[in-house]
Order: structure tokens, then C-alpha cells, then sequence
């Protein structure tokens, strides 16, 4: 069953997936960057955080770097593993970026894993259109 983007229920099904996803050989510069979050839309801000090279909901307290992206640039990035769709996003202001952009710019050069990869075709397969 799919789930809407960024619902409850579409959280419970990604952290499942984490969850049975094992060791997703996350390189290490993605892992050293902790980077907040918030995604921009029709009901609200979202949050995310980034860590350890994974991405939850909510928050994470110090992170010193953030950014604000809009709901169809986080599901071309998140759902659909578009990373150019990030890059360009960044170049139009489509994603407005607080504290080091030093750490944005560093995962968009690191190559996912081909664990990340399929996770990122799982988490598609879950989500609504």
C-alpha cells in the first residue's frame, strides 16, 4: 500500500525500511554531516534532520546547518534519488541554505551506496504518487 509523501504513515514505512535495510555502507563523508531540514508545504513546514548519513523526522538539537526546500524538490531528491534535481534546486534558490554550505555541497558530490540506492527504490515503491 502506498502512503502520501511525508505523512505519518509514509515516516512509520521509511523508519520499517530502515529498520530492515542493514548495513547501507554510507560513505563517509555522507556520514560526518549532520544538516536540519524543513520542507515546505501545503500543510505545513516538515522537519527532517540528517544524520549519520540517514534522514529522520524532526529536528536534531546543535545541528548548525539547515536549509528550506519545497515539497516537490525534498520528493525529486528523497523519493525519486534525483540528486541533480538538488543541485539544480540550489542554483535557482529553490533551496535556501543557513550556516556552512561547505556541508550541503559535500553530499552532493558523494555517490550513494548500492544499499542507499535500493533503499531509495523501496521508499519510491511506498510512496503515493
Amino acid at each position: 500500500m502506498q502512503v502520501p509523501f511525508l505523512s505519518d504513515a509514509w515516516f512509520d514505512k521509511v523508519d520499517a525500511l530502515l529498520a530492515a535495510a542493514g548495513d547501507l555502507q554510507i560513505p563517509a563523508a555522507m556520514k560526518d554531516v549532520e544538516i536540519n531540514v524543513t520542507v515546505t508545504t501545503a500543510g505545513g513546514p516538515v522537519s527532517l534532520a540528517l544524520e549519520h548519513g540517514v534522514f529522520r523526522r524532526g529536528h536534531k538539537a546543535g545541528v548548525t546547518t539547515s536549509l528550506t526546500v519545497g515539497e516537490a524538490v525534498a520528493r525529486k531528491i528523497f523519493v525519486d534519488g534525483d540528486v541533480a534535481a538538488g543541485v539544480q534546486a540550489f542554483l535557482t534558490g529553490e533551496i535556501q541554505v543557513q550556516g556552512d554550505l561547505a556541508k550541503v555541497v559535500a553530499m552532493q558530490t558523494v555517490e550513494p551506496s548500492a544499499p542507499q540506492r535500493e533503499l531509495t527504490r523501496r521508499v519510491a515503491a511506498i510512496t503515493a504518487p
